[in-house]
């Protein structure tokens, strides 16, 4: 599989990462409903066997179960098999499990070497910091340089091989290269969520950020597997349940009809509608990679595909067509 440069890294990744939000599993405010962890090894063994070379999770993912348990899949490879783990830090929960934020720089160090034991490595290769301010915080981020001057100082300590972030806009990310640029931004980006194209991806293209997306399938909705049916049978434990607009009507409905479009583009090239929709993150020139999560190995094995399959202009513009 064909890698990109990272942003101004050392790191060629290729243009789909293994998202591990989902393994995460069960229990917590932002769970996927109920998760097997063999299930989910199997998932990232196959998705590297297949060439993906960088996995993405976080500690809040599972309160910290998704990092151990991407450790577990990656014990079994040798050394020169393992890709690079990219991980995060901002979101932290306290005893009850519920989750806060915090970018003060004790609190960051004790989240670094939080993951460094739970994934059992001795450094990340990309450390991002996952919200500059969280669920009604102050949108100022008093914390920010702060926060970014204890990360840049875990990086001279060794502990942390690159610098990124995700979710900041384009003030923040301004802020933050004062003291030292990330080599990369984590923006949600997906057909039904654009916002981002405005100010935000010229600006990563512009400073040589790299840039990569999550969510391109807009968390299932655009896979081409998700139904009415499905949506209503969601766990009552998914956060999709509680806390997505998009899975509603009158969303819903107008969402499952752009499908049918990317269905019948995927059709003429032996694609499923998924795999169109990573393709169509993929054809901005801002984006570096995608990170699509999976929770088997089938999936893995139904969006591979889009990692090296490009839309044409005129599919393109028929889908913006559908868009309008």
């Amino acid at each position: 599989m064909q890698t990109r440069p990272l942003g101004t890294s050392d790191m060629a990744i290729t243009p789909i990462g293994l998202g591990a939000w989902a393994i995460g599993g069960p229990g917590y405010a932002f769970g996927w409903g109920p998760q097997d962890d063999e299930a989910s090894i199997r998932a990232i063994h196959r998705a590297l066997d297949l060439g993906i070379n960088w996995i993405d999770t976080a500690p809040v993912y599972g309160l910290g179960h998704s990092e151990e348990v991407v450790a577990r899949a990656l014990k079994a490879k040798k050394p020169g098999e393992r890709p690079y783990v990219f991980t995060k830090c901002s979101l932290v929960w306290d005893d009850s499990g519920r989750i806060g934020h915090s970018l003060k720089a004790d609190s960051l160090r004790r989240e670094v070497e939080a993951s460094l034991r739970r994934l059992d490595i001795a450094r990340i290769d990309l450390y991002q910091v996952h919200w500059a301010t969280f669920q009604g915080g102050d949108q100022n981020a008093p914390d920010l340089e702060e926060g970014w001057r204890a990360l840049v100082e875990m990086q001279r300590e060794g502990k942390l091989r690159h610098l990124g972030v995700s979710n900041f806009n384009v003030a923040q990310l301004e802020r933050i290269s004062r003291i030292a640029r990330p080599v990369s931004l984590q923006p949600s980006y997906a057909l039904i969520t654009r916002g981002v194209e405005v100010e935000i991806l010229p600006w990563c293209l512009a400073h040589q950020v790299g840039v990569i997306v999550y969510s391109p399938m807009a968390s299932g909705l655009l896979s081409g597997t998700m139904t009415r049916e499905r949506v209503a049978a969601l766990p009552a434990d998914d956060w999709r349940k509680r806390f997505g607009p998009e899975f509603r009507d009158p969303n819903l409905t107008k969402h499952l009809e752009l499908v049918e479009t990317l269905r019948a583009i995927g059709a003429r090239h032996g694609k499923s509608p998924g795999e169109v929709a990573i393709a169509w993150t993929l054809r901005h020139p801002a984006v570096t990679g995608a990170i699509v999560g999976a929770r088997n190995a089938e999936q893995v094995d139904g969006f591979i595909d889009a990692a090296e399959w490009r839309l044409a202009e005129e599919e393109i513009a028929e889908i913006a067509a559908k868009l309008e």
